[in-house]
């Protein structure tokens, strides 16, 4: 399920199926993707999305990705979203996270993680292709070369190779990872309606 708590203008999206590592459901995409129309509507100045547990997410549900999860547009569909997003979003990334997962994190601002998550995204080993946006964000982070090397040579890279290469802006402990994203998201929330969408506006993005 996702879960949603509201601070003022801060609004935080919790993946809440923890028993299941978080993987995800298309009715869960779905949840995300109204969850997303109704931040923008409401004027939210910054959105966090996170995890319950001790994994961020799993990726795609394995029941529904073995029926045709693991290709559905939507994905696609929730990243772009994201992305497009007027406001700062910040990925708390509260452990390990894969594939269609990967592709949330990828599309927004800013990206915190908990020492010790890995991050992988195993579509070389599964045989699918990545979602179409996800390997020119990632590149647009850590390189053509470091792209391959999660994309084709399925490398599992840990939260401080992540930090060095770029693929995660910040660390910040488990117990103080909400505290973390709180306070970068402290100045957006302050400032008048609509400032942080301006000035994301004005910060061009490489991969489109």
């Amino acid at each position: 399920m996702i879960r949603r708590t509201e601070a003022g203008a801060l609004w935080r999206l919790v993946l809440d199926r923890p028993e299941k590592a978080n993987s995800l459901t298309r009715a869960m995409l779905a949840a995300l993707l109204d969850e997303m129309d109704a931040a923008e509507a409401a004027g939210v100045a910054a959105l966090v999305l996170t995890g319950t547990g001790r994994v961020f997410s799993a990726g795609a549900d394995l029941d529904e990705a073995k029926a045709g999860l693991a290709t559905d547009p939507i994905w696609e569909e929730v990243s772009a979203r994201l992305a497009a997003l007027p406001c700062l979003t910040i990925a708390a990334l509260n452990g390990t996270l894969a594939g269609g997962a990967f592709g949330m994190a990828l599309a927004c601002d800013i990206r915190l993680a908990v020492p010790g998550a890995k991050f992988f995204y195993p579509v070389m080993k599964l045989g699918y292709l990545p979602q179409p946006s996800d390997p020119a964000r990632l590149a647009a982070l850590v390189g053509p070369g470091r792209a391959r090397l999660i994309l084709m040579g399925g490398a599992k890279i840990e939260a401080e190779e992540a930090l060095a290469w770029g693929l995660v802006d910040r660390e910040a402990p488990k117990e103080g990872l909400m505290a973390a994203a709180e306070a970068l998201a402290a100045d957006a929330c302050a400032a008048p309606a609509g400032h942080a969408g301006r000035i994301k506006a004005m910060i061009p993005r490489s991969w489109g």
